[in-house]
């Protein structure tokens, strides 16, 4: 089974849209791989390196409210799928980049603010990764000696998809 969790890449900022996840002027790429080197190219952030030590060895990535909105690429999950990144975790997320990431076997886990706030609050301590239990629907953020499981809820739909490894998968077990 597929596991998720990892090193985590903390984008402190809302509203992250598909073209700062994979800029358009890469969607002619016929791979998935061809991507890989683009991830987060166009996103600005104090200090963030997209070609970094973290952005490299992320496995989670903690934002804010409506992430991936703008336009409704699959390319944006499959870059991060490229990448080995399996689960995004946000206030909200637009509606077709949520779905992306289900049918494409990663998890995006949505928290209320408070709880996103905790995880922001392990930003800066040394080798913060988070394990995510899909089956329990748990995550479990440690570093710098601290440690917090928090539940999430995610439907029964999508948990499927996620535990067979995408939509594709999930058809050839089903049908």
């Amino acid at each position: 089974m597929k596991q998720f969790g990892g090193p985590v890449l903390f984008l402190d900022r809302a509203d992250i849209n598909t073209d700062e996840i994979i800029p358009a002027k890469y969607l002619t790429e016929i791979t998935k791989e061809d991507l890989k080197p683009y991830i987060l190219e166009d996103l600005k952030l104090p200090g963030f390196d997209p070609k970094g030590e973290k952005t490299r060895s992320a496995r989670v990535i903690v934002s804010r409210a409506n992430f991936g909105c703008g336009s409704s690429r699959e390319h944006a999950p499959w870059v991060f799928e490229v990448n080995g990144i399996t689960a995004v975790i946000a206030e909200s997320f637009a509606r077709i980049f949520r779905q992306n990431m289900f049918n494409c076997g990663m998890a995006a886990i949505e928290l209320p603010k408070e709880k996103i706030d905790l995880l922001f609050s392990f930003d800066n301590c040394p080798d913060t990764a988070i394990g995510i239990d899909v089956e329990k629907q748990t995550l479990t953020i440690s570093g710098g000696g601290r440690k917090e499981i928090i539940t999430f809820d995610v439907s029964p739909f999508d948990k499927a998809l996620v535990l067979a490894g995408g939509w594709v998968d999930y058809a050839d077990q089903k049908y």
